[in-house]
C-alpha cells in the first residue's frame, strides 16, 4: 500500500507522519508537494497537522486552494482513502471534503496533551481493529479543534454513521456532540483532530493510534482481494 503526505509551507507533523506510515507500519510513503496536481500511483493520502500557509485567513483556507487539493478531491472521488489530521481536518472541511468547520476552542488557549477518546463507530475503513465503545489514548495539540456544524448536518452524520471518534471525559475545545472524528458519507474521508500518528510507540505517548493505519491497510487489502 502506498501513501502521500501532503506538505504545504507550514505543514510540521509531516515527518510524523511519513515516520509511522513507513517505519512502525511499514508500508511505502512519498512526500508530495501542494504545487503537485496528480496522486497517480498511491492508495491513501494524507494531510498533516502544522500551520498550512501560516494559518493566515483561516487555518487551512489557503491550503484548500492549492494545486493538490485538486487533485485530492478527484482521488476521494474515485472511492480511495483521504485522511486528514488536524490542520488536516481544518483543510478538508475548507475544501468542502467533509462538512463542518473548526473554529477556536471555547478556552481561547491552545491545549496540547494526552486525550481519551471514545471509538464511535468500529465499522469504518479508518477504525476496524478497534471496538465500539473503546477508549483510547491519542494526543492533541490545537488552538482552532472546535468542531462546528449545523443541526441538520450533525443529525445526518449520527444517521450515517459518520462520527468515528468522540472526546471522552472532558471536551478539550467545545466541538458540538463531543466529536473528535468524522467521515464523509461514502466513508472513504476520514479527518480527526487529535494525532494517531504521535501514537505509534510505547516510548512516545502508547500505540493507540496504530489502529487507525492498521485499519486504513486492513480495507486496502480487503478491496485489493475482492477485487482479485
Amino acid at each position: 500500500m502506498k501513501f502521500a503526505v501532503i506538505q504545504f509551507p507550514g505543514s510540521n507533523c509531516d515527518l510524523d507522519a511519513f515516520h509511522a506510515i513507513k517505519d512502525v507500519m511499514g508500508q511505502e510513503v512519498e512526500y508530495v508537494s501542494h504545487k503537485a496536481d496528480s496522486l497517480e500511483g498511491f492508495d491513501a493520502v494524507l494531510v498533516p497537522g502544522g500551520f498550512s500557509f501560516g494559518d493566515y485567513l483561516r487555518c487551512g483556507a489557503i491550503a484548500s486552494h492549492s494545486n493538490v487539493m485538486q487533485a485530492v478531491k478527484a482521488f476521494a472521488n474515485e472511492g480511495k482513502l483521504v485522511i486528514g489530521i488536524c490542520n488536516g481536518f481544518q483543510i478538508l472541511t475548507e475544501a468542502g471534503l467533509l462538512p463542518g468547520a473548526l473554529i477556536r476552542n471555547t478556552s481561547l488557549k491552545f491545549v496540547s496533551k494526552k486525550q481519551p477518546l471514545e471509538v464511535v463507530n468500529a465499522g469504518s475503513a479508518f477504525t476496524n481493529v478497534y471496538e465500539e465503545g473503546q477508549i483510547i489514548t491519542v494526543p492533541i495539540a490545537h488552538g482552532e479543534g472546535n468542531y462546528v456544524v449545523s443541526e441538520d448536518e450533525l443529525k445526518l452524520l449520527e444517521e450515517n454513521n459518520q462520527i468515528l471518534f468522540r472526546y471522552a471525559g472532558e471536551n478539550p475545545n467545545g466541538s458540538i456532540a463531543n466529536i473528535a472524528g468524522i467521515s464523509n458519507k461514502e466513508g472513504n474521508v476520514m479527518a480527526m483532530m487529535p494525532h494517531p500518528e504521535r501514537a505509534v510507540e510505547e516510548i512516545i505517548n502508547g500505540t493507540d493510534g496504530i489502529g487507525v493505519f492498521q485499519s486504513m491497510i486492513n480495507h486496502y487489502q480487503t478491496k485489493a482481494v475482492q477485487h482479485g
